[in-house]
């Protein structure tokens, strides 16, 4: 079932015997404990030691810290671990996704703009450099989405754009860069494809529905190339294949539909069969509804490991999910040989890192050498010339207003869009505001406007000043919203020219104000417009009648510096090309 000598294990007989000697002499609960990926909520030193002593751990996630602590963390959890355990991180855009204080390099669809897979390369050996530096062995990358429906957010700035043969050949340079780090391994994801759906797996179904000959010639021509390449893991995803499922298994009806993760025809047939995957498989995180929504939880445990997921990652409540696990083996619902293949490949990928071979203290790097890694000046640099190479100047109907100067357009005022919070955006400000307050990305605009003798300022809209009537305890005006209109003259009169920025991480633009005012650009014929999109890349779906429009894809400071500088250079300092339909199938988002 499992060869070990094959790629991406390449064992020799005697690392095939301590595989093979380790599963032998674990207990039913030691055996069980390597099926699982846990997410750390602590860093006590009882709390950690109780993870690896009585759920005896196959892997752990955590959440972002710096990278000091994690390191000492991960220094307890292999001191404690009686196997050496995975440690993972989301690398994959850079070592900011290993800890807070790495260097980000560029997410996916800000790679593939540069439309240079040496920069591919470059985002996972120097992503994973810092991962390694903290003590880190695995990479949940490279995304190996496909961006097929401009709806979908989930992936849509992770993944390497809409291109079947690109995300192929950027995601296989991830990995060959990733795999230059002795010891570290990548897991893939979310297979079979994300990309097509307009929803969310965290939130609702999420569904792949195309027919077996045309994913393979997209979704499994990624994953090929990818598995050719000595791809080390695969990450499941809670996706659902009706088609797929409609012609390997004639008859099936709606409601025996079951994402991939719970699917054996799909992690099994397809994956292992179809595709020869021989390395190892772990589920994406088991609290999204994709997955919880197709059965209890006590049946959908041992249901991911027979389907042919060998790890599962995340206990719901540990003593609960393991009583389960442990359970579902000891009677019989795991069978003796799926045990033994899923801990077959969780160990060979362990010897295949090296892991048996080290000492406990050699698990972990020494601290010493970590702030000249993620300090690192040719990352700094890297992200540089990516956030250049990148800028995409998407729409250019105006062909007047580029370049920008102090001279042909002095006024300058900035409207800065944002999307309506969610529950994460929400807790991001309270932790800004806990940090200090930071310049918004329309202030970091501005003020480097303002140095290039630009006289730039920020829109204040009629709900920011009713805001402020009321923070004044003053009557709120009304009137601002319902009756705010002003003649155009007087409107246009203040400015030279107009830079929508959007800064919308979700959903759509919170314009806010539908009754004149200057948020939504309904003057493009009036006064000359930029729009700017520092993070989604869709806006135009949502103002359309934009003339010019520009993707940065995030606001870092040296994006930020890019930007200005190109905007001031004029059309050809935009180099990069659209990864995706940035027109969001829209004809008029094209007039």
């Amino acid at each position: 079932m499992v060869d070990l000598k094959a790629k991406p294990y390449c064992l020799s007989a005697e690392d095939i015997a301590w595989v093979e000697n380790t599963i032998a002499g674990m207990s039913d609960e030691e055996k069980v404990g390597q099926l699982f990926f846990q997410l750390t909520s602590s860093q006590d030193e009882g709390y950690l030691r109780e993870l690896m002593e009585k759920y005896h751990l196959g892997g752990c996630r955590y959440n972002g810290m710096p990278g000091a602590k994690v390191l000492a963390q991960n220094r307890i959890l292999q001191k404690y671990a009686k196997v050496p355990i995975f440690i993972a991180c989301n690398t994959e855009a850079g070592g900011d996704g290993a800890c807070s204080d790495g260097t980000n390099i560029g997410s996916g669809i800000k790679v593939a703009a540069t439309g240079d897979v040496h920069y591919a390369h470059d985002l996972g050996r120097m992503s994973n450099e810092q991962a390694a530096a903290i003590g880190c062995n695995m990479a949940f990358a490279p995304v190996c989405d496909i961006h097929y429906t401009w709806q979908n957010e989930e992936i849509i700035s992770r993944a390497f754009g809409n291109d079947p043969q690109r995300v192929a050949v950027m995601s296989r340079a991830y990995l060959d860069g990733a795999h230059t780090i002795p010891g570290f391994a990548c897991a893939a994801k979310h297979f079979p494809g994300n990309g097509q759906d307009f929803r969310d797996a965290h939130m609702s179904n999420n569904v792949n529905a195309f027919e077996p000959r045309r994913w393979m010639e997209t979704y499994g021509l990624v994953y090929k190339t990818l598995i050719d390449g000595g791809l080390d893991a695969i990450m499941g995803g809670h996706i659902m294949m009706p088609e797929y499922m409609r012609t390997v298994k004639p008859g099936i009806t709606d409601d025996e539909m079951l994402p991939a993760t719970l699917c054996p025809e799909i992690m099994t047939g397809l994956l292992r069969d179809e595709l020869g995957f021989n390395g190892m498989v772990v589920t994406d995180a088991s609290h999204m509804v994709g997955m919880t929504d197709r059965m209890k939880r006590c049946d959908m445990l041992p249901a991911a490991i027979n389907a042919g997921c060998d790890m599962f990652l995340f206990f719901n409540d540990p003593d609960e999910d393991f009583a389960t696990m442990l359970n579902a083996y000891k009677t019989g619902i795991i069978p003796e040989s799926r045990m033994v293949e899923a801990l077959t490949r969780i160990l060979g990928l362990k010897a295949h890192l090296g892991l048996h071979k080290k000492a406990k203290e050699d698990l972990v790097p020494s601290e010493d050498a970590l702030p000249a890694v993620l300090g690192r000046p040719e990352y700094k640099q890297t992200a540089v010339e990516i956030s250049r190479k990148a800028l995409t100047l998407v729409k250019y109907k105006d062909q007047d207003v580029l370049p920008l100067s102090p001279e042909k357009t002095k006024r300058v005022m900035i409207v800065y869009v944002k999307g309506a919070d969610g529950p994460m955006a929400a807790l991001m400000k309270m932790a800004m505001g806990a940090a200090g307050a930071r310049k918004t990305p329309a202030e970091e605009l501005r003020d480097r406007l303002i140095a290039k003798g630009f006289d730039a300022f920020l829109y204040e809209s009629p709900l920011e000043k009713m805001k402020q009537q009321m923070a004044a305890g003053k009557p709120m005006d009304l009137n601002l919203y319902f009756a705010g209109k002003n003649a155009i003259a007087d409107f246009v009169s203040g400015m030279d020219l107009v830079i929508t920025l959007f800064d919308v991480q979700s959903g759509h633009p919170a314009f806010g104000m539908s009754k004149g005012g200057g948020e939504i650009p309904w003057y493009v014929f009036e006064v000359p417009v930029v729009g700017i999109s520092v993070n989604l890349p869709t806006m135009l779906a949502d103002t359309p009648q934009l003339r010019t429009y520009i993707n940065a894809y995030d606001a870092k400071p040296y994006t930020m510096d890019a930007l200005v500088d190109a905007l001031v250079m004029g059309p050809e300092a935009f180099q990069g090309k659209d990864p995706i339909d940035s027109f969001c199938g829209l004809w008029d988002a094209r007039i």
